[in-house]
């Protein structure tokens, strides 16, 4: 009994399991995993029906299938680093030295300035602006500036024929803008570096520099403006007086203006200079005991008055323009142009006591009159500088042979002798006094 029951109960069993291996199956579940497809990473899948429990997912269309989907393509290798090619660095410039200065000197006159030292030295500037091609060329003479020495410059366009080399500053200055200039209506530039305005009188004489061994007096011209107290006035002629000479420098009376006409007039102890009218050309008296030149400086209306030990001039004749005439109101008309000098002076003996319109601004005790801060400076003092004529010496403040003892217009000098001399700068390098 025992047997069969068991025999229906194993039967039972067995039908069971084989109803539940046969019954349907569950499709897997799946997830992409790779992270490239954001749109398709983790999102549950299940298998398809022909292959309910082994699946793939194939991230790429983002579906299940039965076959693992090939693999993606390798990415290409990275492409070698660019091998960086070296370059040789170039060779170093080589610049030309600039050539020395002169290593032999001879023995300095004038003295430089004491203040100047070697430490101080400065390479020169380049050419202003207002320098113009076609202007002079000039050069520093002084050799104790080697910086400066033998340089070639151009004169500013201001003054395109009449200007010097500051070998201080290495730089063209206008001959016209230095001490002991006396240019235009007329403006004095004094020792002391001062400028200021002295109009005179027309048609009158004034002693402009009056010292022991030299006298100057210069001839007044001009043009009165009848809405103004005083006249325009020019320097139209020098009369210069040392040792027993007499040299007098003018220009002549001109209407019409021409560059390339001579327009001066010279004498020397009242005889007349005829001076060839080439630059460069020069004239030395017979008569004189000093050593006495006169050089063309154009060739026309320019020249250079040398007397050794004593003075130098430059003149130049100049007239006066339409231009100018509108601009200052002069009223020039073309039957006179008011030809004058443009004067530049440069003294090496002068005396603590020298006295004149000029001269005095080199005086040992000289303090400046002129009132400062205006735009036209004017200094006074027409009688005390008023003289006779163009060659007396008669002004108040004439020292013409004092020290000889000899009577004022008295003009010989032969017992006059030089006594010792003091040479210094008091015009912050911009010239030389020589004082006895």
């Amino acid at each position: 009994m025992a047997q069969p029951v068991l025999r229906l109960v194993c039967l039972v069993f067995l039908l069971l399991v084989v109803l539940a291996e046969g019954g349907p199956q569950k499709p897997k579940k799946v997830k992409c995993k790779d992270k490239k497809y954001k749109n398709c990473y983790h999102k549950d899948l299940y298998c398809p029906a022909s292959c309910l429990r082994s699946c793939f997912v194939d991230c790429s269309t983002c579906q299940t299938v039965c076959t693992p989907p090939p693999p993606p393509p390798p990415s290409p290798p990275p492409p070698p680093p660019k091998s960086k090619r070296l370059r040789s660095p170039p060779p170093p410039k080589v610049h030309p030295s600039p050539p020395l200065p002169p290593t032999t000197y001879t023995p300095p006159s004038p003295p430089p300035p004491t203040s100047l030292s070697p430490s101080s030295w400065y390479p020169p500037p380049p050419p202003a602006s207002s320098e113009v091609s076609g202007a002079k060329r000039v050069k520093c003479k002084n050799n104790n500036y080697p910086h400066c020495y033998g340089m070639e410059l151009r004169c500013p366009s201001s003054c395109p024929e009449q200007c010097e080399v500051d070998c201080v500053t290495c730089s063209p200055v206008c001959n016209c803008n230095r001490p002991g200039a006396v240019c235009q209506d007329p403006r004095f530039i004094g020792g002391d570096g001062i400028t200021f305005y002295f109009h005179g009188k027309k048609d009158k004489d004034f002693c402009i520099v009056s010292d022991t061994n030299l006298h100057i007096n210069a001839h007044f011209i001009g043009k009165r403006n009848q809405n103004m107290k005083r006249d325009f006035t020019w320097v139209q002629s020098l009369g210069i007086l040392f040792d027993n000479h007499k040299l007098s420098i003018g220009a002549k009376n001109t209407s019409t203006w021409d560059d390339t006409v001579d327009r001066l007039s010279l004498s020397f102890d009242g005889e007349p200079i005829f001076l060839p009218d080439i630059e460069g050309a020069k004239w030395n008296p017979t008569t004189s005991s000093q050593d006495v030149t006169i050089t063309r400086t154009q060739n026309a209306n320019s020249i250079e008055v040398q007397v050794e030990g004593n003075f130098r001039i430059k003149a130049n004749v100049v007239p006066i323009t339409e231009k100018d005439s509108v601009i200052h109101k002069y009223g020039i008309t073309k039957e006179d142009c008011f030809a004058h000098l443009d004067l530049s002076f440069k003294f090496y003996s002068l005396s603590g006591d020298v006295n004149g319109v000029l001269g005095q601004t080199y005086g040992n005790k000289y303090v400046s009159r002129v009132k400062m801060g205006v735009s036209m400076p004017v200094l006074g003092g027409d009688r005390e500088f008023a003289s006779s004529s163009i060659f007396a010496t008669d002004c108040e403040v004439s020292r013409f042979n004092i020290n000889n003892g000899e009577s004022k217009g008295n003009s010989s000098s032969e017992n006059y002798e030089f006594v010792k001399m003091k040479c210094d700068s008091r015009m912050d390098g911009r010239g030389v006094v020589c004082k006895r």
